[in-house]
């Protein structure tokens, strides 16, 4: 059971590089393409997003987290069945509460696209007709390295796997850059005043593995 919590819990700590939509014009890269494929351009209209970030950890537990990100006054709401509370985004690194490092997981979980978008100190590389990993089907395969510089894990490397329109259908998360990591899905695709979001993630077993409930976004 710890091997997977903190599997879920580490795979994504890379600092928020900006808590808001970039105003300026960024450079129409295949990482900007796969943000927009999500609808980056009409994020600037949101004002909050709520979610419900669910992990199987065992066969008989599920742990929860729900947030809530004010994008524009830049707070979060983090509850769990044992606390609650309220932070600002605008505290120095070294003082923001335990809390942050799962709200960048969990969100990198449900807006990775916009993470291209938003996150500096990263190089990419790009090969076409790629197998995915799980479902074998032909990708265009986006590789992701962040420096070493870069947040709570420097130095990690993502593999995203995409289809025709730019969607991701599957990611490997390799920490540290090592040769391999393990590949989990992107499902269930759905639509919330015109961003999408990927609601669901299986691992190559076929067992949903982490999803988001109570979405809402304003």
């Amino acid at each position: 059971m710890k091997r997977l919590q903190y599997f879920t819990l580490s795979i994504c700590f890379l600092t928020l590089f900006s808590c808001s939509t970039p105003e300026k014009e960024v450079e129409d890269t295949l990482p900007m393409k796969v943000a927009k494929a999500y609808g980056f351009e009409n994020f600037s209209k949101i004002n909050s997003i709520a979610y419900t970030w669910n992990v199987q950890v065992d066969s008989a537990t599920v742990s929860t987290r729900d947030w809530k990100w004010n994008i524009k006054d830049k707070t979060v709401y983090f509850s769990n069945p044992d606390t609650s509370y309220t932070y600002s985004l605008s505290l120095p690194a070294d003082s923001l509460p335990p809390a942050d490092k799962g709200f960048v997981n969990d969100k990198y979980w449900l807006m990775y696209p916009f993470q291209l978008a938003w996150d500096t100190g990263y190089t990419f590389e790009t090969e076409e007709n790629v197998p995915a990993p799980i479902s074998g089907q032909n990708t265009t395969k986006l590789t992701i390295l962040y420096d070493s510089q870069a947040g709570y894990t420097p130095g990690d490397a993502y593999d995203l796997f995409l289809d025709e329109d730019l969607m991701i259908t599957e990611w490997v998360f390799r920490r540290g850059n090592a040769p391999t990591g393990r590949s989990i899905t992107w499902e269930n695709e759905q639509e919330f005043n015109g961003i999408k979001l990927a609601t669901e993630h299986k691992n190559d077993a076929g067992t949903k593995f982490i999803w988001f409930t109570n979405i809402k976004v304003d």
